[in-house]
């Protein structure tokens, strides 16, 4: 039998992180997919499919950490080795909290069962798509430690955040006339949703940039008023997880 022992073992232990950090990855852009699927066809099956596999995605997030924790106990890593484990940390954690949004996405497809359709809905294939984009962008740059990519994803989260506001104006339009407030409010919290996932890639962006160059970067969040219209913190907290 042969034993791995310093750099090779170090390397294994590394791949092995990166490998469930790629499978989570995978888990949560089909979570986004099924999930925005499920509300344009209200289909509430593919809804609870959804809301299930969120638990398969929190596993591999302690998953993810107990690995990374054992490599800073055993392993002492330092320099990139170091940053790298801190990075996959991170990523873990942001990739868990999208697939909330996700879920969270889900649940609202049996609150609309039932209802017609309203005029912002078209705006979110849009939304999706850019989200998708975004995270199969931060993921690459981190499976190829590219600086240069993470740094371009940042700069472009705007092509997101302007979608939104479109969105939010829209809705704000359509709850003038009584009957669509109720439709309108959960569109706008799908939208809330697919943005904060937009804002998690590029918190993963960041993170690739410190593994690779040791640099922090930090972006500045557009202040968006969400709250004006879905009534104050507790119903912004309710996008995420919904009753």
């Amino acid at each position: 039998m042969t034993y791995l022992t310093g750099r090779s073992l170090l390397d294994k232990e590394l791949n092995n992180v990166k490998t469930n950090v790629l499978r989570m990855a995978s888990l949560v852009d089909t979570a986004i997919g099924d999930a925005m699927l499920a509300l344009y066809q209200r289909n509430t099956t593919l809804a609870q499919q959804v809301m299930a596999g969120d638990d398969e995605i929190n596993r591999l997030r302690y998953s993810i950490e107990e690995e990374c924790l054992t490599i800073l106990a055993t392993q002492a890593p330092a320099a990139r080795d170091l940053r790298t484990v801190i990075a996959a940390i991170h990523l873990a954690v942001e990739l868990e909290r999208m697939g909330d949004h996700a879920a969270g996405i889900a649940r609202l497809v049996s609150r609309l069962e039932g209802e017609s359709e309203i005029e912002s809905l078209h705006k979110l294939p849009k939304m999706e798509k850019q989200a998708r984009k975004m995270l199969q962008t931060s993921i690459d740059a981190y499976v190829n430690n590219n600086p240069i990519a993470a740094r371009d994803l940042v700069k472009r989260d705007d092509k997101l955040d302007k979608q939104y506001r479109k969105l939010y104006q829209e809705s704000v339009l359509a709850m003038q006339d009584s009957a669509y407030i109720r439709r309108a409010m959960y569109l706008l919290w799908v939208g809330h949703n697919l943005e904060r996932i937009g804002d998690r890639c590029t918190n993963i962006a960041e993170r690739v940039i410190f593994m690779s160059t040791g640099e922090f970067v930090e972006t500045v969040e557009d202040a968006i008023p969400e709250k004006v219209v879905a009534g104050g913190d507790t119903a912004v907290s309710e996008v995420d997880n919904p009753q």
